[in-house]
Formats: structure tokens, sequence, C-alpha cells
């Protein structure tokens, strides 16, 4: 990259950035007025209705008066007659110039050489990047972010723009305090500036006269070149001090001399009329010789001569802007040009041959713009496609412009612009001509024409826009006959609709918007960014449209449910709320999976007098996280874990005991709660975190004692088993919040015990899946991992596969005797002395992974990786190297879950780094359990005398365990 162009694309991000910064806070000084001229009121209406559209969505800044001017009467009046209704109007809304910093972009032109935009106005043009809020720049928007700096750059005054160049350059370069005017010209090679106008300079440095298309060699004998042969280009942008404006406007200050001067027989020209007598070696001769914008007429001369009298006193310094650049948007040719195989020189700027169109994945040498294109359309190479639905079906030419229009089957052939309209009363032309032909002239696809192509009539007006389309089609085929009930280029911008413009637009921004999230939400990438891409933001319609989606989706579809879960998601950025429908598909989706054909069955009886289960908890080493959904249902789950007994003993322990009478007795020993029930709905309302009977009651659901949802009276069903029942659990002497999985466990323990004293035979994936079915009803999600810990013996790797309904594998560790060995005298627990605190934590990661958040599912593939090479090493008997994967899946941890440690985990793991070679949280961590593998040669012992001599007597301490 060039040092020019480094120079631009820093100033251009500069000048987006400061503008983004002034739309919040205005921290420099801005124009007073900025005032877009128009050529009648139609166009004028067409302008006001884009800048309400900005000023509604945070697009302008709002201390500025803008306002738009339709030339006097609908008349043609030219753009120096523009510029004195301008005038008119500040010094009528002001009252003075004083101090007034005025920006005025002359937009009055019927865009004849690019016709799409004769109704929108080429000023409204679309430029090929997304502004910062993720709508589609156009030049008014590139006008406004280029020129913001420059309203500090002079005292007062006013520059004036045509509003179908765009500068590229550092307001900075700019510094007009002076007096009279000041040319803003950028240097380019003789060879470009033979194709515009040129300024040459006098000694002074002012502005000496004016050259116009003149040839290389011309312009070097007229002095117009340097040494380097670089030339001086007349950029069409010029300020003008205030009493430069008050001379103007003395001339119109009255009613008749407005009327004198703003006419059609006059029709002045702004770069004629009034910036000729402001060159130092201009002359009156040659200024009556200099070719109007209208007509020679006795009019024009007097005005001429007035206007000499008052201006030829001023000077026009020249302000050379360096590095800069300009594009011209001139012509349909130049415009198809650029966005396709010229996009190449201006990447640099950000532009993009795709903006805003879901078709950025099947990208075959064309260009779109705000556009909705099928996979199964066809477009051809260097087509440009812009405003447009392209359906399946379409078949575009090579080298096309489409612009406006709904395509749906039609063939468009090579090298045609097909662009839409909506008149009035409802009707609809499609405009067709040819991408190289010149409106101005007598020619369309290379047949002459008996008068210009702008007004030829021979487009068809009709109801639709598919009949507009079709009737354009025919109307090529035929010869595009001319006929009085056609219209005409000229006629069709006359009788448009500026109206449907925005409208239009819009609608399909939100369409695109839409498709453009479903990609990005099918391809699970980070929506935040995604969103943010998008502007940060999403119309009621595009909001609608997704939830529709979301809610025609079947969620026992895989794929179906993950592109559901996203889109909540994604909403969630919109409107918090949405994110608990996510979690509730997510949860109803393991919930009905899990529930599905489970029945209350009328033969089942009571066959024992009591069964009592205990069980061990789980100490979890890798994989942790990869077993909750959704991640296990789009990816499958694998898990490393361990069974352990606690100071020699089974913790869990669940009791069902067959008693008498028509009643069913819960209890928890933990909390010392006891209740007996005599109503179903009692019973089947386990969803209160609250409820000390809430787990005992999802067992009796899971395993088919009581109900889901039928009404059934408690002494038809005790009555069915031969018996009441009483079911209690116990955790023992194990604090709450331990990270050692007791609550799933204490599920696994119950299930266990209910399917034992009804003598049902339990597989061990049936016996996963009801206690997965257990905590859906009580509404806790989680994952699969700590029941299975606790619930099959010794250290096993339970994996499943990608699927809705989760199959669980549990596979045992083939561990040698020595090897666990060297664990049980290696491994050690720490209780951190402090509960693990509530947190919103199963939502926090899980958020995280279902909007793609990168590091989050980085993380989650990771910690499987490190599950499997933990077995491995522990197969192999390599303890140090568990120990250096227990560690690294430590980090991995942090990295996705940051409250899994705090200051005290990480003083205990300070304290006793040296003593050390591996350490750990058990479960989600945050508080509760600690584990670490002690370096060879260290003891529990000396582990729980370095945490007494740290910690006292405050709860610290090593508990014995071992693996069963």
């Amino acid at each position: 990259m060039s040092h020019k162009t480094l120079f631009l694309q820093q100033s251009y991000e500069d000048c987006t950035r400061q503008y983004m910064e002034l739309l919040e806070k205005q921290k420099m000084p801005l124009w007073d007025y900025v005032i877009l001229t128009a050529s009648n009121e139609s166009q004028a209406q067409s302008y006001r209705m884009q800048i309400q559209y900005r000023l509604d969505h945070g697009m302008l800044p709002k201390s500025i008066h803008y306002a738009v001017l339709p030339d006097p009467d609908g008349k043609r009046v030219g753009s120096g007659g523009a510029t004195l209704n301008v005038l008119r109007y500040i010094y009528q809304d002001a009252g003075s110039f004083d101090d007034k910093r005025i920006l005025v972009i002359h937009s009055g032109g019927d865009s004849k050489r690019v016709p799409q935009y004769s109704a929108c106005g080429k000023l409204f043009s679309p430029v090929p990047r997304l502004l910062p809020n993720g709508r589609r720049s156009t030049l008014f928007d590139e006008f406004m972010i280029s020129m913001c700096g420059v309203a500090a750059r002079i005292r007062a005054g006013m520059l004036v723009c045509s509003g179908d160049v765009l500068l590229l350059f550092n307001p900075l370069q700019i510094d007009f305090y002076g007096s009279g005017a000041a040319a803003l010209s950028i240097k380019e090679p003789a060879e470009i500036g033979k194709n515009h106008g040129v300024y040459r300079v006098d000694e002074q440095g002012n502005v000496g006269g004016f050259l116009h298309k003149k040839t290389v060699d011309q312009l070097h004998e007229l002095q117009a070149a340097d040494e380097n042969g670089n030339v001086d280009i007349d950029t069409g942008a010029v300020i003008m001090d205030t009493d430069l404006l008050k001379a103007l406007y003395k001339l119109v200050d009255t009613p008749e001399q407005f009327d004198a001067y703003v006419n059609e027989n006059t029709r002045l020209s702004f770069y004629a009329d009034f910036l000729y007598p402001l060159a130092s070696q201009s002359s009156l001769e040659q200024y009556y010789k200099e070719t109007p914008e209208g007509d020679f007429t006795p009019e024009l001369h007097e005005c001429r001569t007035k206007l000499w009298e008052v201006l030829h006193t001023f000077h026009m310094k020249l302000i050379r802007m360096s590095p800069a650049a300009f594009i011209h948007f001139g012509t349909t040719k130049e415009l198809r040009h650029l966005m396709t195989e010229g996009m190449e020189q201006f990447v640099y700027l950000g532009w993009n041959s795709f903006v805003n169109t879901n078709s950025t994945s099947i990208r075959g040498g064309y260009a779109s713009g705000n556009s909705y294109i099928s996979k199964r359309a066809k477009i051809g190479k260097g087509t440009y496609v812009e405003d447009s639905y392209v359906h399946h079906g379409t078949v575009i030419g090579t080298n096309c412009v489409v612009s406006g229009v709904t395509l749906d089957g039609q063939n468009i052939p090579d090298g045609a612009v097909i662009h839409g309209l909506k008149l009035g009363e409802g009707q609809f032309v499609a405009r067709m001509y040819g991408v190289n032909d010149n409106p101005k002239e007598c020619s369309l696809f290379g047949r002459k024409l008996s008068e210009p192509l702008w007004t030829a009539k021979i487009y068809p007006i009709c109801r639709t826009m598919r009949e507009a389309v079709d009737a354009a089609l025919q109307a090529y085929e035929q010869g595009f006959p001319v006929k009085d009930s056609f219209v005409s280029l000229k006629d069709s911008f006359n009788m448009a609709d500026v109206t449907a413009i925005l409208p239009w637009q819009d609608k399909l921004d939100d369409k695109v918007r839409v498709e453009s999230l479903l990609e990005a939400i099918d391809n699970k990438v980070d929506l935040k960014q995604a969103f943010i891409s998008c502007g940060g933001n999403v119309s009621p319609r595009v909001e609608r449209l997704l939830l529709r989606e979301a809610e025609r989706l079947d969620s026992r579809n895989l794929e179906q449910f993950s592109r559901k879960i996203r889109i909540y998601y994604m909403l969630s950025l919109v409107k918090e709320t949405y994110m608990d429908n996510c979690f509730d598909t997510i949860g109803k989706a393991v919930l009905d999976t899990a529930v599905a054909g489970l029945e209350c069955s009328r033969e089942t009886k009571l066959s024992k007098e009591e069964s009592i289960v205990r069980l061990p908890v789980r100490v979890n080493w890798g994989g942790g996280w990869s077993d909750t959904p959704p991640y296990c249902m789009e990816h499958g789950g694998t898990v490393l874990n361990a069974a352990v007994l606690l100071d020699g003993n089974y913790p869990i322990e669940a009791i069902a005991r067959r008693i008498e009478g028509n009643r069913i007795v819960l209890a928890s020993a933990d909390s010392g709660a006891e209740q007996e029930f005599t109503d179903i709905k009692q019973l089947q309302d386990s969803s209160n975190p609250y409820d000390p009977f809430a787990l005992h009651k999802a067992a009796l659901i899971a395993c088919g004692l009581i109900p889901y949802s039928e009404n059934r009276s408690i002494e038809e069903i005790t009555n069915q088993l031969g018996s009441g029942l009483y079911l209690s659990t116990r955790v023992i002497n194990i604090p709450r919040g331990s990270g050692l999985g007791t609550s799933s466990i204490l599920a696994g323990a119950c299930v266990k015990a209910l399917y034992e004293i009804t003598g049902r035979k339990l597989e061990d994936d049936e016996l996963y899946n009801r206690v997965l079915c257990m905590e859906q009803i009580m509404s806790t999600g989680g994952g699969w991992q700590d029941q299975v810990g606790g619930l099959a013996p010794g250290i096993k790797m339970v994996t499943s596969h990608a699927e809705v309904r989760q199959q669980i594998s549990c596979m045992p560790c083939v561990v040698s005797e020595q090897t666990m060995k060297e664990l049980d005298e290696r491994f050690c627990l720490i209780y951190s002395g402090q509960r693990r605190l509530a947190r919103n934590l199963l939502r926090d990661v899980v958020g995280r992974y279902v909007g793609g958040n990168p590091d989050a599912v980085e993380v989650l593939y990771e910690i499987q990786r490190s599950a499997v090479l933990m077995r491995f090493e522990l197969e192999k008997g390599d303890v140090d190297a568990f120990a250096r994967l227990l560690n690294e899946h430590w980090e991995l941890s942090k990295r996705l879950d940051s409250g899994c440690t705090n200051v005290c985990i990480d003083m205990i793991f300070k304290a006793v780094e040296d003593l050390i070679d591996a350490k750990m949280i058990c479960g989600a961590g945050g508080g509760g359990f600690l584990q670490v593998v002690l370096k060879k040669g260290i003891t529990a012992k000396q582990l729980q005398e370095r945490l007494h001599d740290v910690f006292q007597d405050s709860g610290v301490s090593v508990w014995q365990c071992q693996f069963v």
C-alpha cells in the first residue's frame, strides 16, 4: 500500500470516527446549515424523506438546520440560480450571513447518464460500504462524514459542492480564514486532468484561470502543469466568505431583482457565471463567451455584466489538498465498473462489492448491494445488482446493472440495465437500456432512435413489478416500439412515486438482515459480532420475522433446534427477555425427550419392604461442561471422572420403604423436613427450587410411580402399589455447594431405590435417562456427568453422540493397580471453607456457547481433548503427565468461567503450590471442594499441616478420599 493510500485510508477512518462521535456529542463547530438543491418539488420531497429518515435513525447531527430547496416554481434556473435561491433562504431565516457556516450540495440534476438514480437523486446513490450503524452508505452520507471537519477550518461562509463527486481528503489540509473565495483542488497527472476542469494559478497563489478538457500538450503549453507533469484538478468544491455572500445576495435582495437573476432564460451557472469572474486573469470579453447552462440570451448578458462588476473585485485562493483523491459517479458504465472489477482500487476504504446482501457466500464475479439473491439464481460476471429481489431460476447475463426490481425466473441479456420504478396510482415501469448507452443520444442497444433515449416513449406502464419486467423484456425482443401509451426515461422520472423508494429499500434491507443473521446463526459464528456488524440493532420487522421463524421450528429436529435457540439468543441482544425463550427451548427439548414414553404404569407394585441405596460422590477431571445441553446435543460430550468415598463412607443415601395406609411420605434428613402427601397435585409440582421435596417428587414421576400430569388420586396409586410409600434422602457430612455432584447422584440414588423396591430391572442407560428426566422436571438443567460419576464405579470415560435425545456411554478406564495406588497416595481433596455461592453460571456459560463466543467454543473442544489425553496417560501409568493435563484443564476452566475461582481459592492454591503438581476445582468451582495432585514424596498430612498453618481453624482442610 502506497503512502498516499495509507494517508487517505487513515483520513477516511478518522473522519468516520469523528462523525460518529459528533452524533453522540458535539465536540467541535458544525455546519449551521446544510442545504441541498433539487430540480423540482418531487425530487425535493424525496430528499427531505431521506434526511428525515436519517434524523429519525440518529444518522445526522440534530443541531444542524437542514433544508432542501427545489428550483423556484419548478423551472430550471441553473446551479447559479439555485445558489442565489439558497442565499435568499438563509437570509430570510437568519437575517444575516455573519458567523454562519453553510454547506451547500448542488444535487438538482436529472441524472440522465445514470437514470436509475433520477428519482432518488444521484446524491443518494449507494456507496459500497456499511456505515458503523449497519446501514449502507450513500454519497450524501459520505459528504456529511468527509465535510464534517471542514466547518471548523473556516471562520464563516459557505462551502459549495457538486453532488456527484466524492472527495477523499483530510480536513486538516484546509485552512481558510481569508477573504473572497477558495477553490479546493487536488494534484493529479495531466493525463487525468485532460478529462476534467483544471485551475491555472497566478503568481500570488490565486486562481488565474480555468481550463476545460484540454489535451495533455495544451495543459503544458498553457503552463497549467508543474515540473512533475501534475495539474490542479477542479473538484467542484468552493468556499465563499461572508463578504462575498453579502455581495451576491445584494444583487437579488428584492423580489424584482431575484426574478431577474433566477429564471429559465438567464439560467445562471455557479461554475461559469460565479467563479469565472473571480479568476485574476479572466476578462469581461471572454466571460461573455463562457458556455452557459442554458442558451446565450440578452437576459444572461445583462446579468453577467452586473456579476462581473460585483465579483471581479474578489480573488479566489487555491487550496491544494494532497494527498487527496476524488471519485466521480458519472455514467452507468462507470458505475458498473466501479462496483465490480474496479472495486480493487477502493478496498482500502473498506468498500466491498457485497454490501448488505445475503449472497456473500455464493460470489461469482458479480457485485451486490442491499439485495436478496437466491442461491439458485445465475448471475453473470461483471454484473451489479442493487435494491432487488432475485429469486431462483433467474438468469442475469454478464456486465448488467439490475436495480429496484423483483426478478422471478426471467432471463436478462448481457450488457443490459433494468431498473424498476413505482409510479403514482400504484403503477410500475421497468426501464431497460444498455450499460453503454448514453440517454442523451439517439441510440439504444446499438439501434438508432428518432430522438434521444431520454425522451423516447418505449416503456410500458403495468400494474405490478413482475408485469413491468416481463413487458420490458418483451419490448426488448420487439426492438422497443414507440407508443403514445408508453413512457420515456424522463416521463417515468417525473411520474415516480418518490415516497416508495425508502420503504422498498428498508424492506429489502430487513430481508437481507434476516437472511444474513440466519446465515450467521446456521454457521454458529460469534452472534454478538454478527449483531454488531448489523449496526447493533434490528428493526421491529426484522424482530418479527426472526421470531416467526423461531416459532415455526421443531425442536425435535437437531438442525431446527440449533437454529431456534440461536434466533432467540440473537433476539436477546435486542430484548433480554428473549434469553428466557432460548433456555426454555433448551429445557423443553431435553424434557420432551426425557419424558417421551414416560408412563405411570398401573401394573407397578412394591415387591420389597425396603430398599437402601448408598453411592459415592464424583470428582471431575476432564471435559466438564461438554455434557451440558445444548453443547452435548450438537457435538456430543466427552467426560473423564471418578467415583470416590469420603472418610471411607458412601455419603449419598436414599431409602424407599413400604408404609401402611393410602399415603406417600417424603423426608429429607439434611433439612430435617418430612411431609405426608394426600393430594396428587402437590406431588406433581416439582419445579420449585426451594421445595425440600422437589427431588423426591421428580423421582416418583421419572420412575413412573405417579403420573406426570394425569389427575389420579393418592388412594388409587397406593392401592395399585399395594401400600403407602416412604422415600427419604440424605447426604452424609458433606456441605452444600460441595462441587462433588451430590444433587445429581442423590437423584440417581432415588431412582435406583424406587426401581429396586418395585422389583424392576434398570439398565444403566435407562438409569441415566431417568435422572436426566428428573433434573429437567425440576428445571435445574445441567448435564449428565454428575450422576454417571457417582452411579458408575471407578475412573471412567463417559461420552454421548450429537443428538437431541442423549444416549450415554460409560467406559471404565483400565488403570493398573500400581497407578491406582499412586493416585490414592497423591490425590487429595481440600475443602475451601466456603460454600459455593449460587451464580447464574449455567446461563452464562451456555449463553456464551450458544452465542458462538469463539473462546467458549474453543475451550469446550479443548477440555474434551484434555479428557481423552488424561485417560491415555492414566492407562499408560503416567500420573505426572496426568497432573500436567489437569493443570491445563484448570486454565481452560478459568477461560470458560472466570467466576470458577476467587481470592480465597487462589490463596489456597498459592499456599500449597510448592507441595503440589496439579490443581483443579470440583464441579463449577467458586467454592466447595478443590482437588490437587501432590508432588511425589509429599503426604496428605504435610498438606494438612501447611493449610492449618496458613488458614488455622477457618475450615480449610484436607478430606480423606478413596477411589472406588
